[in-house]
């Protein structure tokens, strides 16, 4: 049990950072100073787990509770953004493709961690038995934070514009309940993430999104 609490806290771990840099990179391609870009930095890795807790009614929300998941948003977010302030200074300010490659492979991980782990939280809080809870709390999870870190951004919200994003996270959190009953939590953790992670790489680079009246 505790070697299984271990894993999942890395993976949120994981989660954070990814979804940090991807709130930095949206910040720093907004032209946002330090704070702002780590306002959205620290918004996209815990927002979702905020609206997760709010959903099942735990309180204070585990951002407050462990306050480790915002200082890594924060050294996250910090980190990239000083690297690239000292990139760009000195004269090397091409970076548009480093960017895109981190906004995809940080909205991915974090996408993917962070809906199994919403689904994980909803069944630790007692609610196993709503399967409709799980999947909606854990899609919840996984595109919360990006929909927040678009909204304080000014753009249109990822997940209606790109690539399945929360089709993505829909996916994964299903492959977790149905898996659930056949397999231990911790495989249908890490076979919903590898769900969600592979239809999102194949979609961004397939080009595949869902059908919109032009």
């Amino acid at each position: 049990m505790v070697y299984s609490d271990m894993i999942v806290f890395a993976m949120e771990i994981i989660g954070t950072v990814a979804f940090a840099a991807s709130g930095a990179m949206t910040g720093i391609q907004r032209r946002m100073d330090l704070f702002g870009v780590n306002v959205l930095g620290v918004t996209t890795a815990v927002g979702g787990g905020l609206i997760r807790d709010l959903i099942l009614g735990i309180n204070p929300p585990v951002m407050f509770q462990n306050p480790q998941y915002a200082l890594t948003a924060v050294l996250t977010s910090t980190i990239l953004f000083l690297f690239l302030y000292v990139r760009t200074e000195g004269g090397s300010g091409k970076y548009g493709r480093t960017r895109e490659l981190l906004l995809l492979t940080g909205d991915t991980i974090g996408l993917g961690i962070f809906t199994v782990v919403g689904v994980h939280t909803a069944i630790t809080a007692g609610y196993g038995g709503d399967r409709f809870l799980l999947i909606f709390v854990g899609v919840m999870t996984g595109v919360g934070g990006g929909v927040i870190r678009d909204v304080l951004a000014g753009n249109t919200p990822y997940i209606f514009v790109k690539h399945v994003y929360a089709v993505a996270s829909l996916t994964g959190a299903l492959f977790y309940v149905a898996l659930l009953p056949y397999l231990g939590g911790l495989s249908c953790m890490l076979m919903g993430a590898a769900a969600v992670m592979l239809i999102r790489f194949l979609a961004a680079h397939y080009r595949w999104n869902l059908p919109r009246i032009r």
